[in-house]
């Protein structure tokens, strides 16, 4: 079982980075000094789970947690600064710091620095998400102590619940797409800036435009539904937002 530390300052570390290929370094106390920061941090780059939802969804809502008092989100993972930027340029998550734990020392000082050698990983981070004020831990969301890699309590979405329930999406979206459709790109740009998720159905994959046709009376994408209502295609969609 893990300790929860609320309460707490967080440790004083110092983080050698490469930036434009160029040695710099972040301290402790550049990152959390007279800000509200967002940490989440978790076992590994490239890896299934943190690739696919837990930092991509931290990336996404960016805009709805710094409308709500956060200065700066902060991936934190025990591996070097190479391995984290080129982890950075491929996941193109331009809203968040990416923090390399290397040594694993501020991982250490949380106490949430786990032996994964059975997998080849050696010492990693396990994962949790945690709001810091002021260097002072406000809140902590530690995954359960289970087997594997559990993922139930450091999303992006249990955390703003806990800053504003009100910014939480209560919204239901679908939308149809196809693979090399401009529009559909567009569109999906344009909810990732909102915050939005959606479920996404691509054509040839998912479903056929036959489908598509008889549910939304089209036959280009996107076609957008929300909350049940058909909205249309991407100009439709902008419209509705603005």
């Amino acid at each position: 079982m893990f300790n929860d530390i609320t309460g707490q300052k967080v440790p004083a570390v110092t983080f050698p980075i490469i930036a434009d290929d160029t040695w710099s370094a972040r301290s402790s106390e550049d990152i959390f000094a007279n800000k509200t920061v967002i940490v989440f941090s978790l076992p590994g780059a490239f890896t299934p789970t943190c690739s696919s939802s837990h930092l991509p969804r931290y990336n996404e809502l960016a805009a709805k947690f710094f409308a709500n008092g956060v200065d700066e989100i902060v991936c934190i993972s025990v591996n070097d600064t190479f391995v984290m930027n080129a982890w950075a340029k491929d996941q193109d998550a331009d809203k968040i710091s990416f923090i390399p734990d290397g040594n694993g020392d501020f991982t250490q000082g949380m106490g949430l620095l786990v032996d994964k050698s059975e997998i080849g990983f050696g010492k990693r981070s396990w994962r949790y998400a945690m709001l810091v004020k002021n260097g002072i831990i406000e809140k902590m969301f530690i995954e359960p102590d289970l087997p594997g890699d559990p993922f139930e309590v450091s999303d992006a979405d249990t955390m703003l619940n806990f800053i504003n329930p009100e910014a939480v999406q209560k919204t239901e979206i679908a939308i149809f797409t196809k693979h090399g459709c401009s529009h559909c790109a567009k569109t999906k740009a344009l909810l990732a800036e909102k915050g939005l998720q959606y479920e996404e159905m691509i054509l040839g994959e998912d479903t056929s435009i036959t489908a598509m046709r008889a549910i939304t009376q089209a036959d280009t994408t996107p076609q957008i539904f929300i909350d049940g209502k058909h909205i249309g295609g991407n100009d439709e969609l902008t419209k509705y937002f603005s």
